[in-house]
């Protein structure tokens, strides 16, 4: 093996790589501050309040003025807040407020900051799955996981699930107005139930997971929204879901996390009606590794490694897609389940909506 002394070592190199680790530090070491300050209300308060200096932004959180002096040099270092050096105020960009500050944007990213946290009390368990079987189950991990998914995936779900992805599906909009039944299995705290129940009246909305505590979150969820009535969320496996000839089936960024894709594959074909259809959505990827090795695909590997494959690996079979899975390998399990179109309906710069039909 060649040592240091071997090796020649371009000095430019160096420094632009180590410039490269320092802008990943101050992302690293911000992202508990984001956290902090989601929680604490400090991008909502900036957001609608405009500039102001620690000090205004301490009495209207009700939070002590040094430390937020703190956190405000910190993020604006970092670039996640703007600092006006003649007035001496910060205050968010609308950019900055479309990011951390209004969930309803298509771009908020909070919940990853979430994600993050949970992800980080979770590394002796992580560590753990490296060092004994590779398994780590989804109930297995922080709190913070649960609630941060959703926040996560949820803008997404608003901006585009109603307005183009269902859309993209032959025939399905028009069965959803007139009324038909859906299920969606490994909908979580039920966000996507949720908003297909409040645009499609006519229908009949059934929410299927594994995590019951996450079921009753959804139940919550879906009073508070007014849909309770039309929505059944129940306690169950993509494999053992009630069979009821579901006019569509919905996997949202689901399908890569199970064990036996396949298998779920084939009980999809077995709840469908015989014209209906399965609408998978999964994060994005390309097919190649080399292909995928860019910002998405650092954020979605990275996922995957700590989350989605333990997560497979914990339950039978095993097969262990992982997050960048790419069209390809999911085509196959699809058709190895059964299934005889799939095709490409639509797709984000984060998602791939698939369709499958029995023929």
């Amino acid at each position: 093996m060649a040592t240091s002394a071997q090796t020649a070592v371009d000095g430019a190199r160096v420094q632009a790589f180590i410039g490269r680790m320092l802008g990943d530090l101050g992302a690293l070491t911000n992202s508990v501050l984001v956290h902090v300050g989601d929680q604490l209300g400090f991008y909502k308060t900036l957001m609608k309040s405009g500039p102001m200096d620690s000090a205004a932004l301490a009495k209207q959180t009700g939070t002590t003025e040094r430390l937020v002096r703190e956190w405000l040099s910190a993020q604006a270092a970092q670039g996640y807040v703007s600092y006006d050096k003649s007035a001496q105020k910060f205050s968010l960009s609308p950019e900055q407020a479309m990011v951390f500050a209004d969930e309803e944007s298509e771009f908020f990213m909070a919940g990853f900051f979430d994600v993050a946290t949970g992800l980080f009390h979770d590394v002796p368990k992580i560590v753990n799955a490296f060092t004994t079987n590779g398994a780590m189950a989804w109930h297995e991990h922080n709190g913070c996981l649960f609630c941060g998914t959703q926040r996560i995936f949820r803008p997404a779900y608003n901006h585009h699930l109603v307005n183009d992805w269902l859309p993209a599906l032959d025939g399905v909009v028009a069965k959803l107005q007139k009324g038909c039944s859906v299920a969606d299995v490994g909908c979580g705290q039920g966000a996507s139930t949720i908003l297909m129940a409040k645009a499609f009246p006519n229908s009949k909305f059934f929410g299927y997971d594994y995590h019951t505590e996450s079921i009753e979150a959804a139940r919550k969820s879906a009073d508070a929204a007014g849909v309770g009535d039309r929505i059944s969320f129940e306690t169950a496996s993509a494999k053992n879901f009630p069979a009821r000839g579901f006019d569509l089936i919905c996997f949202f960024d689901c399908l890569h996390d199970m064990g036996d894709p396949v298998g779920a594959a084939r009980h999809v074909g077995t709840a469908l009606a015989p014209d209906g259809t399965w609408m998978i959505v999964e994060p994005f990827a390309h097919d190649r590794l080399e292909d995928n090795l860019n910002p998405v695909g650092a954020v979605f590997y990275a996922a995957s490694t700590a989350v989605c494959t333990p997560g497979s690996l914990a339950q039978e079979v095993g097969l262990a897609l992982g997050a960048q899975a790419g069209e390809a390998r999911l085509k196959q399990v699809v058709m190895d389940g059964g299934f005889k179109r799939f095709r490409r309906a639509a797709e984000t710069p984060f998602n791939l909506i698939l369709e499958a039909r029995l023929s």
